[in-house]
Order: structure tokens, then sequence, then C-alpha cells
């Protein structure tokens, strides 16, 4: 196991240690047969299963998915309602974990994802940002001898000049491209770090959380981190639920309230984040600031402590 992920499951269960305890994910009997121990329900609503199955992520996903399957126990713990938390046999993209849930398949239950209107008309959505709004702290993989390349960038009028690329599906394309910044697109996601490395784009945006790792994951395509540049847009990641799932979506945002109110999130993402924050310096980094069209009206930017604070532009 990656030093990183024992740093984040010691961290998990620091600031959880108070949380109520949650049923064994093992028991395969449990997987979807279970119903949820007897409680008042509103009108005829059948019961929902006491299971909760989630994607299975690729492998160069594990440090970052470990913190929001953190979470995802530690709200369930505290929602009151006792539930085994499964993952999917196979490993899942994040456009085939939405069709699934948008699709009510009952093999998918629960996904942390970027939100956006669509998600949110068609899913149910736990308006928590679990990262308290760093997946719009972007950060930028080059090319490893084109690194010094966005030193030169001043402005979004600089950055205009270059292409970024992304997945087609991505919210963060439509979201580069509203801001006048080009974009090359892709359909499979491990072939963008090729891409880049081919020159096929210029630089490719990634949240300050997921860029190390990915890195990381593909040593042979020789990139690195720009170390000049911080894009920034208001953005949240949500978890999200299935229609068919409303008493679990309830007993989420309930478990996650708990979590915020007894200081239990901050701690977390403080433990989790904080040393990544520092170690990218961003405070030495120029800002840009992009708008987000697709922030859907409801996000609770109004809600301060959800939300890391970002260092001022230079």
């Amino acid at each position: 196991m990656p030093p990183r992920r024992h740093l984040l499951q010691a961290a998990a269960a620091s600031a959880l240690c108070n949380a109520l305890p949650l049923r064994a994910a093992g028991d395969a009997t449990a997987r979807r047969s279970a119903t949820p121990p007897d409680r008042q329900a509103s009108g005829t609503s059948p019961p929902e299963p006491a299971t909760v199955v989630y994607p299975r992520h690729l492998p160069q996903q594990d440090r970052q998915v470990d913190y929001f399957i953190s979470l995802l126990h530690a709200a369930l713990q505290r929602s009151g309602t006792r539930y085994a938390l499964i993952p999917t046999q196979s490993e899942m993209v994040q456009s085939r974990a939405l069709l699934k849930m948008a699709s009510d398949d009952p093999s998918i239950d629960v996904f942390w994802t970027m939100t956006d209107p669509q998600r949110e008309r068609t899913l149910l959505p736990i308006r928590v940002p679990l990262d308290r709004g760093l997946i719009g702290w972007r950060l930028c993989l080059t090319r490893a001898d084109d690194r010094d390349r966005l030193r030169q960038v001043r402005d979004l009028r600089d950055l205009a000049r270059l292409t970024a690329g992304q997945m087609h599906d991505w919210p963060d394309t439509a979201v580069l491209r509203a801001n006048g910044l080009p974009v090359q697109v892709s359909t499979h996601y491990q072939g963008l770090f090729q891409m880049l490395s081919q020159g096929r784009f210029d630089y490719f945006p990634r949240s300050i959380f997921e860029i190390d790792a990915e890195l990381a994951s593909f040593p042979e395509q020789h990139l690195a981190i720009d170390t000049a540049l911080l894009l920034h847009y208001p953005a949240a990641l949500y978890m999200f639920v299935r229609p068919g799932r409303p008493r679990l979506a309830a007993d989420l945002t309930r478990g996650m309230e708990a979590l915020i109110a007894d200081g239990s999130f901050e701690r977390l993402s403080r433990q989790l984040f904080g040393d990544l924050v520092r170690r990218h310096r961003v405070d030495q980094r120029r800002v840009l600031r992009l708008r987000n069209p697709l922030l859907p009206a409801h996000t609770p930017l109004d809600r301060h402590a959800l939300w890391w604070p970002l260092p001022g532009a230079r």
C-alpha cells in the first residue's frame, strides 16, 4: 500500500474516532438482499436496501479515492442508519458510472463527482463540497522539457494562445471553453497523458489533489507539474445518489451535516489536503480566475466554512 494511502487512512481514523460503528461490508450475502432496519417512513415508499454500492476506481486514482470513501463511511455512520458499503467488482470510469446511476441501475448507488446542472437534474446531490472546493484549484501538467512555458502566462489572454487537454464529457471542458480557452478533447482518460507527451496539446489542468498521483502513474510520458500558475474556478465535488435511493440521500445529508457540526469534516480535510496546499506553494502562484457558467444556483457558496480559502491573486 502506498505511503500516502497509509496517511489517508490514519487521518480518517483519527478524525472519525467518535463515529458510530459500521457493519462490515465483506459479507457477500448482504449485497442486495438486506433491507434497512425498521423506522418511520413517509407514504408507501418501498424499503431500500441496507447496502450501498459505489464504483471501484482506476488504480491511479486510489490515493484521492481513499479520502472520499472515508467521508462516505463516516456520513453513513453518523446518519443513524446501519449500512454495508460495497465496491463494484470491476473498475469503472466516471462516464459509465454516471450513465448507470442516471438510469437508476441498482448496481451503483452512490458516486462522487464535480457537479453541474445536468447531474443535479438526473441524480440526487448531497450539497456538501467533499473537497472544500479544491476540485476547482487547477495545477497544470506539461511536458518536462517544456515546463517553463507557462511562466510566460500573465493572464487569460496569454493562456488562450495555448491549448488545454480534457476528457470530452468532463464539466471542466465546458468551463475552459466558456473562458475563451482552446481545448483538445479525448474519449480515453489514459490517452490524455500520451497526447500531452506527444505535443497534441500544451497543458493538462488537474485538481491539486489529483495531479501528484497522476504524474506518478505515467512516468514513461516524461511530464512535469508547472510551478507558476493556479487556475481557479468555483466548483463543487459532491456525493450523488441514484434517483431510486431518496432515503439514502437523506441519510447521507444528515450524516454530512453531523460531520460539519462537530468539526470532523474540516479536520479531516485539513489533515489530508493541508500538505498539498503547502507543498505546491499555492500562495506563491499566479492565480488566474475563471468563471464557471455550469455552477448550479443551489451551490452553497455562502457557507464559507465549507470552502478552502483561496489565496489572493498576485
